[in-house]
């Protein structure tokens, strides 16, 4: 019975489970620790759900999981700002239309400027911008997971784009 109710409620989200974990922890092998310890306390505390959002609920644990698993392995002077290697994980594939070679490097060079701008943003405005604008979650399901209100989600989403913005503009204008 449990396990059946774990397989319909956390199992079809764990592609997000392990790409918010890569956004907080800042590369995957950290992401996959994480998620593997969320999943044992989806596990444990499955019985208690009450129904609604499976995928806010389980992104909730995912996050609670992955604050406190860097609490206790990295010293707080680390930032981490991922692996290269995720980015061809996160990159979409080259347009077969492109017009050239070029074309499909550049897309990809762009793609990773957003990547590692994203990565540089301090963690409350990452986090915002991750949940909603990657993951897709509602201002209410990001201000219940936050424990924030939803007018502190928008204006946290607003900064992370503005900071996103001149962060992106700034590393491509002319000397």
């Amino acid at each position: 019975m449990l396990a059946a109710r774990f397989a319909e409620v956390v199992l079809p989200h764990l592609g997000d489970a392990l790409s918010l974990a890569r956004w907080l922890t800042g590369n995957a092998a950290d992401a996959e620790d994480v998620v593997q310890e969320a999943c044992l306390k989806a596990h444990a505390g499955i019985a208690g759900f009450a129904g609604g959002n499976s995928r806010a609920w389980l992104l909730t644990i995912v996050r609670n999981a992955s604050y406190t698993w860097m609490a206790r392995n990295r010293p707080r002077a680390v930032v981490a700002v991922g692996d290269l290697a995720d980015l061809d994980d996160v990159s979409p594939p080259p347009d077969k239309d492109a017009d050239s070679p070029e074309a499909a490097l550049i897309a990809k060079a762009n793609s990773a400027a957003v990547e590692a701008a994203i990565a540089r943003l301090p963690d409350v405005f990452r986090e915002t911008l991750v949940l909603r604008d990657i993951n897709g979650l509602s201002y209410r399901e990001i201000a219940a997971m936050l424990g924030v209100p939803q007018g502190t989600v928008m204006s946290r989403l607003a900064r992370a784009r503005g900071l996103l913005m001149t962060d992106i503009g700034g590393r491509h204008e002319p000397a």
